[in-house]
């Protein structure tokens, strides 16, 4: 389910932001919505692994291309997911962002999952109760985290964690 390069580079963004431990969960709210929730396997993980040389080498393409990539540049995603064992860059981009959506839960340090929805309910809930927060910046944290609460579905398939903690170290390897 490609939705044009703008999905791309929002799942590209939201796995670098998360491999680096910057997104938690601020990158899987805006992902999460256009995300086709999918139970995952070690093969098709270790198949988006091995596919992010291949991608990190047409990266100028796709920003190049804007929202719209040309027949050409699908012909080459679609040609590197087959090369990595995807029917599709459309399954590949699927897989990439039910990582991204785990990655993005997972604690830097301690490599627990935090269920992203759960984190954001956690900080409305922190934000509500800071009384050092400016009224005007804390009316606009509440309704932006309100809104990413109503747009972010729960993670739907629980051993994806596993699975992605598994391969969690060759991932953020993969993703420098």
């Amino acid at each position: 389910m490609l939705h044009g390069n703008k999905t791309i580079k929002s799942m590209v963004v939201a796995v670098m932001a998360a491999v680096l431990g910057l997104a938690a969960a601020a990158s899987a709210p805006a992902l999460a919505q256009d995300v086709k929730q999918m139970k995952l396997n070690d093969k098709q993980v270790e198949g988006f692994i091995a596919s992010q040389k291949d991608l990190a080498a047409i990266a100028g393409k796709l920003q190049s291309a804007g929202d719209k990539p040309d027949a050409g540049l699908q012909a080459e995603l679609d040609g590197i997911a087959k090369k990595h064992g995807f029917a599709s860059f459309a399954e590949l981009d699927d897989v990439a962002a039910n990582i991204s959506i785990v990655m993005a839960g997972l604690d830097p340090q301690t490599g627990d999952f935090v269920d992203p929805l759960e984190a954001l309910k956690k900080e409305l809930a922190d934000v509500k109760a800071d009384a050092s927060i400016p009224d005007a910046d804390k009316k606009q944290l509440v309704a932006e985290l309100e809104d990413a609460i109503k747009t972010t579905p729960p993670l739907e398939h629980k051993d994806n964690i596993a699975v992605v903690k598994k391969h969690r170290d060759a991932i953020e390897k993969a993703m420098q």
